[in-house]
């Protein structure tokens, strides 16, 4: 039964209570509330008419007493208005005229609520704090909501002002949009950097007879050189993420500047002390070529047209030591052997100049951060901006990370771990070679210091058709790809896709090192040993 529907019981039973109960509401309401009208009404709030009589009378003899109650409740509720009791008086308006509630602002509203909470917890013996926590919690709603569309608003303007790239790849900022023969100049010199840094390494093998003499010091620690080289190379994934912040060209500008710097040191060294050390500070430098240039390759081209150059880019770093031996037998067959270490000056100098003229600015985002910084400059606009100009990282924590991500994975992927070691046992197989090379066919068959480094041209020649049949490889992991497209109707494909080529070469290695460590004999034909070699380069 509703509120209306009680008060015209109410009337029924009681005409005689009309003045009263409009002269004093809050009796009235506070009866309401209770689910009572002056006793005239059970928990249901029905009536009988006898219980409606026998009500009658016990109202009227104790009239004069309940006046008194009733005088103090209206006196103390006379302050209260209307929002703040929850609903209107009764009126004596007739039904024809229905009540028009006016309109609640919303201080009025939470007004309202306070005093709603206050009468329906003043019973529960709740206090003030709490009625003020709950006040408190609407308005932290209101504030939050208003927030959020404050917080839609700022979203939807920086994604407006954000500066990308206009109409994709064919955008004329876009390093893709270059023309393809400039594309496969700027692949050419980074190449060659890539080629000069590990051919760097292998040519100073060369050097072991004439600088031994001069420095007094054995094979062994001459050897130290090499393997010092080699550990800077290793260092160089710090190099990548210092790109992220200032972008690949002043990376490789000044990597192979101070690459540059660090050979003049090996070229007039005293002792074999300064020779190591300069070694490995040319490693270190070096190696910026090739931990950030295989990201320009992923910069200049599509992923659909990305296998060739990668592969070109790839081969480099393994032909330089093939031909190091090579260039550097000849070198010390007819001079100095300090002329290995100026042949080095010239070209990474030539080289330097050439990255200097010819390999412009590739990364995305610092493109696109200058981009970002010419329309604010046209405009006057300094909402436009660029992704990277958003970040929060710092050079130090990114720096940081990078070097400490690699053994994070050789500890917690065991997939990676393996994958390391099979990788690192083949590069010192072939760092070996170095070693074995000359003592196998010196010894054995007589050949002089530059028909040494001629034997290092099967690992060359054999790498080269490897890098060949790329393509191949490219087809059989699509065909993988649709396959498994076929099955579960997504076309992604798996880092398994990548284990043909291994599966395949991994018995090629083998083979070929039991075909090489098995033919080091004087009367065995000198191409036997070559040939074993040749097929651990193709595997």
């Amino acid at each position: 039964m509703n509120e209306r529907e009680k008060v015209e019981n109410h009337h029924a039973t009681h005409p005689h209570s009309d003045a009263t109960q409009i002269n004093h509401p809050m009796t009235h309401d506070a009866d309401l509330e209770k689910g009572e009208f002056s006793g005239s009404h059970g928990s249901s709030g029905s009536t009988t008419p006898q219980a409606s009589h026998t009500a009658s009378a016990a109202a009227a003899a104790g009239h004069n007493d309940k006046d008194k109650e009733k005088d103090l409740d209206s006196s103390s509720a006379s302050s209260q208005t209307d929002d703040d009791i929850g609903f209107a008086p009764i009126s004596t308006r007739s039904q024809s005229q229905p009540h028009q509630p006016r309109p609640m602002s919303r201080q009025s509203h939470n007004s309202a609520t306070l005093s709603h909470i206050s009468r329906s917890r003043s019973n529960n013996g709740f206090g003030v704090d709490d009625l003020e926590d709950e006040a408190e919690k609407e308005n932290d709603a209101d504030e939050e909501a208003a927030a959020r569309e404050g917080a839609g608003e700022t979203v939807d303007e920086e994604k407006r002002f954000e500066v990308s790239w206009e109409g994709g790849d064919s955008d004329p900022l876009n390093p893709r949009s270059l023309a393809t023969w400039r594309k496969w100049i700027i692949i050419a010199v980074l190449s060659a950097g890539s080629f000069a840094v590990t051919h760097a390494s292998a040519i100073y093998t060369a050097t072991y007879t004439q600088m031994n003499a001069e420095f007094h010091c054995s094979r062994i620690v001459a050897t130290l050189g090499l393997s010092f080289f080699v550990l800077g190379i290793a260092l160089g994934p710090f190099w990548s993420p210092l790109a992220e912040f200032y972008g690949r060209r002043p990376i490789y500008i000044c990597s192979f500047a101070v690459f540059l710097i660090w050979l003049i040191p090996s070229a007039v060294a005293k002792n074999i002390q300064t020779m190591v050390i300069a070694r490995f500070f040319q490693g270190l430098a070096g190696s910026a070529f090739l931990s950030v240039s295989g990201g320009t390759v992923g910069d200049l081209f599509t992923r659909d047209k990305f296998q060739l150059p990668m592969a070109i880019f790839a081969l480099s770093p393994f032909i330089g030591p093939s031909t190091g031996p090579l260039v550097g037998g000849l070198i010390n067959t007819f001079t100095s052997w300090r002329w290995t270490h100026y042949f080095l000056i010239i070209c990474a100098g030539v080289l330097l100049v050439c990255v200097v003229v010819l390999v412009p600015e590739t990364y995305h985002p610092v493109l696109l951060k200058r981009k970002a910084a010419n329309l604010r400059k046209t405009t006057g606009d300094n909402r436009w901006h660029a992704p990277i100009e958003r970040t929060t990282k710092s050079v130090a924590s990114t720096v940081g990370n990078s070097l400490l991500r690699p053994f994070q994975l050789l500890l917690l992927e065991p997939m990676c771990l393996i994958l390391d070691i099979y990788t690192a046992v083949l590069l010192g197989v072939l760092y070996l070679f170095f070693g074995a090379f000359p003592l196998v066919f010196r010894t054995n068959y007589g050949f002089n210091l530059w028909q040494v480094g001629l034997t290092f041209m099967g690992l060359g020649v054999s790498m080269v058709l490897g890098c060949s049949i790329t393509p191949l490889w490219t087809r059989v992991r699509n065909g993988l790809a649709e396959k498994r497209f076929k099955k579960t109707g997504i076309m992604k494909g798996e880092p398994e896709d990548q284990l043909p080529p291994v599966i395949v070469g991994a018995p090629l290695i083998t083979g070929g090192l039991f075909m090489f460590g098995f033919s080091t004999y004087p009367w065995v034909h000198w191409i036997v040993p070559i040939i074993g070699s040749s097929i651990f380069g193709l595997g």
